[in-house]
């Protein structure tokens, strides 16, 4: 029992790792042959934070541990909705454009809805089982595609938002090959990991696959997003702080969940369902608070409730289990 969760702490330490390094090397890289910071961000850096997710789910998929698949992107998304917005909207209230409250909060939950209409054949349509098929997979890549064509249309309407996210370092050649290769095996060896000792914890307390998705992998592969939100609310900068979650949890759905399902047929089991009710509710909270007291703004009170109730969610959960 102490060997797997050394082991899955050191795998999630080296998704990160990975994920880091090789952000900083293609990014040079790319620089290195003048393509744009707007390029840049919204390939190499928006697949950066998303690439831990990304790994562990695909270790998952073609591990058939469709539970960690669906635990570790909605747990992700949970996460960085209740803890990550609670904690940086308690450090300063979170002031954001017009654009987020109007456009890209709106699109975090019509993920929610494709999600949750794709997955539950059985419940909407009658199916015998549950499942997120090749063909849902495309669907969801589509609408990932959508996405970014419209962050790009924001982004080059003002470039400013992607230099200040995109601090790029000088490397030389053999750097960036080291950094490119060192991250990407970082990622392979760091997923591998964390997949294998998630199962081995869970099956050794007894408890669901499910739940180690849901809280431990889930919030392991969220740590990019809570360094980078809490980085940006201490220098006052909520747009980025709150962008970055919308972006993440729309990533996680479109992206992650679309590639996962294209690997393999993932089965979907109807408890998570609850997770997507509490998601949406969640989505629409932030929305609603957005209009409610200051304008476009996540106060300190509005933050506090997301970080209460989400504790007091996951407490629950775990309880169920022992």
């Amino acid at each position: 029992m102490l060997l797997p969760s050394v082991l899955l702490i050191a795998g999630l330490a080296i998704l990160i790792l990975g994920a880091n390094f090789m952000v900083e090397g293609a990014s040079a890289l790319a620089k290195k042959f003048n393509i744009s910071n707007l390029a840049i961000g919204l390939t190499v850096v928006a697949f950066g934070t998303s690439a831990p997710e990304l790994v562990v789910n695909t270790f998952a998929a073609v591990q058939g541990h469709e539970d960690i698949v669906f635990g570790n992107v909605l747990g992700s998304n949970n996460f960085n909705l209740f803890i990550i917005l609670g904690i940086t909207g308690l450090i300063t209230p979170l002031a954001v454009q017009s654009s987020t409250a109007w456009k890209e909060i709106p699109i975090s939950f019509l993920a929610i809805i494709v999600l949750y209409v794709l997955v539950n054949d059985s419940l909407l349509f009658g199916r015998d089982g549950s499942r997120l098929n090749m063909m849902d997979g495309f669907i969801l890549l589509i609408f990932f595609a959508l996405f970014l064509f419209y962050v790009y249309k924001q982004l080059k309407s003002d470039p400013s938002e992607t230099e200040e996210l995109i601090p790029l370092t000088a490397l030389t050649n053999t750097k960036m090959a080291l950094f490119i290769v060192g991250g990407l095996a970082g990622l392979v060896l760091g997923g591998h990991l964390v997949v294998n000792n998630a199962t081995q914890i869970a099956e050794s307390l007894g408890i669901s696959q499910k739940i180690i998705g849901l809280t431990v992998v889930a919030a392991g592969t969220s740590l990019p997003e809570l360094a980078t939100s809490v980085v940006a609310a201490l220098k006052k900068n909520a747009d980025i702080a709150v962008g970055n979650i919308i972006g993440s949890n729309i990533f996680n759905i479109f992206l992650i969940l679309g590639a996962s399902s294209i690997l393999a047929p993932i089965g979907f089991s109807e408890g998570f369902n609850t997770d997507i009710y509490i998601l949406a509710g969640g989505t629409i909270f932030l929305f609603l608070a957005m209009f409610m007291g200051g304008r476009k703004k996540l106060d300190r009170w509005e933050a506090a409730i997301l970080l209460v109730f989400y504790l007091a969610y996951t407490t629950y959960l775990v309880m169920q289990e022992l």
